[in-house]
């Protein structure tokens, strides 16, 4: 099965002079070429009080250049069925899209306008800003949204990681074009950038079109903010809060620890714990005993993050707001459990076979291979890691999942974080 993965023999890997990493992975059985990447200017390089400038900037790269208005942008995508959009996140700047084969020299134009020659039109900047605020406004009336924020603030306190990339209402509201623009001198640069195309293109003439498109832009005054970041404080005592967002009937859990970089020895166990924690079957032993057995939650599942620096192992569940105490009773007796009694062989087979399993299902489409490759060059996973995946999940222990609990999910040190009507609850 894994000869049909790409593999060393099939992705062609190129670095440019000017810093730019291009991998191609030809897929003829699709018309489409889908193109991924990212530049290493994310929120890192913002101040704590212009919390949502990388954002915005990353935002503002589609609505207009020195070469087309923000409707010519459009207008040349949209003739074509082609598809474009940038993102702003902690470390780096995304950017994604799709075109057919025949139109990827169109997208690259667009991409390369896009990234050297923005203009940051006054009247967009505003545009955009009202529609960052009103996306806050929402967030604010969302309780899963509004969890997420206050832990990941209670996890991360005076750490990059627990800022907004959106940024808050006060300092999304006090940037400008200008603001904007400056950031953009500042951080954007080739350096470091990776560009990923999968789909109907031959590499060598993917190599030559990147080339074209962005192969003499240079930024000899900039230094892109790549990688490094301070590890966050460890956790040990208990925080928690609760916040309170009117007129709604549900409420939403978070509770969870500091977990892991993707680079981290620890991963692939901790991953396979948390696959049988609350994620296997119907979200694992948290969905059999708090949603189908007790019929506490409405969802509840585990998630580990883990990226460049340690991010967040948590259990989430939206609940009627009188089971928020017995919901949070019932995360902790799991993890207790877990940290208590070795799995079973059962248990931890099923979990391997989910997750190698799941991995043909993530490449079936050019979106998936591209997403794959993005982090294996991201986390230096290496060209071969999709045929050493199966022999990493199974190498996973019985021991190694109790060890995992054990050294990062402690039942009685927590960061805890309630959304809801009625938070009283959730801080007992």
């Amino acid at each position: 099965m894994t000869a049909s993965y790409p593999s060393p023999e099939t992705i062609a890997r190129t670095e440019l002079p000017n810093g730019i990493t291009l991998l191609v992975s030809e897929n003829h059985d699709s018309p489409a070429v889908v193109l991924s990447g990212y530049l290493w200017a994310g929120s890192l390089g913002e101040a704590p009080g212009q919390a949502g400038l990388a954002n915005l900037t990353a935002a503002m790269l589609l609505r207009g250049t020195e070469a087309r208005s923000f409707g010519e942008i459009n207008q040349a995508l949209e003739s074509v069925g082609a598809q474009l959009g940038f993102h702003g996140g902690v470390h780096t700047a995304g950017f994604g899209g799709k075109a057919l084969a025949e139109d990827l020299d169109l997208l690259l134009a667009i991409l390369a306008d896009c990234l050297r020659r923005p203009i940051f039109p006054s009247d967009e900047t505003e545009k955009l800003q009202g529609q960052i605020l009103t996306d806050l406004q929402r967030r604010e009336h969302d309780t899963r949204r509004m969890a997420d924020l206050t832990f990941n603030a209670l996890l991360y306190p005076d750490h990059p990681y627990g800022r907004s990339v959106q940024g808050y209402k006060d300092t999304v509201s006090g940037l400008g074009r200008d603001d904007a623009a400056n950031f953009y001198r500042r951080c954007y640069s080739p350096q470091g950038m990776i560009i990923v195309l999968v789909g109907a293109v031959q590499a060598g003439a993917a190599l030559d079109k990147v080339q074209a498109a962005l192969g003499d832009w240079r930024t000899p005054g900039v230094t892109p903010i790549r990688m490094g970041i301070a590890s966050p404080a460890p956790l040990t005592e208990t925080r928690s809060q609760a916040v309170i967002v009117e007129g709604k009937t549900q409420a939403d859990v978070m509770l969870g620890w500091l977990g892991m970089t993707r680079t981290d020895p620890d991963y692939m166990k901790a991953s396979l714990a948390n696959n049988i924690l609350g994620v296997f079957g119907m979200m694992g032993r948290l969905g059999d005993d708090l949603r189908d057995r007790q019929g506490l939650a409405y969802y509840v599942y585990s998630r580990l993050e883990a990226g460049l620096g340690a991010g967040p192992w948590a259990a989430v569940a939206g609940v009627n707001p009188a089971n928020i105490q017995r919901t949070i009773d019932g995360i902790r007796g799991e993890v207790r459990r877990l940290r208590q009694e070795p799995v079973s062989a059962d248990d931890l087979a099923n979990s391997q076979l989910f997750l190698t399993g799941s991995l043909p299902l993530r490449l079936e489409t050019n979106e998936g291979v591209a997403g794959t490759l993005l982090d294996m060059e991201r986390y230096g996973l290496g060209l071969d890691y999709l045929q050493r995946y199966a022999g990493l999940v199974n190498a996973v222990t019985i021991q190694d999942v109790q060890e995992m609990s054990l050294k990062y999910l402690d039942p009685d040190v927590y960061v805890l974080a309630v959304a809801g009507p009625t938070p009283e609850a959730g801080q007992s």
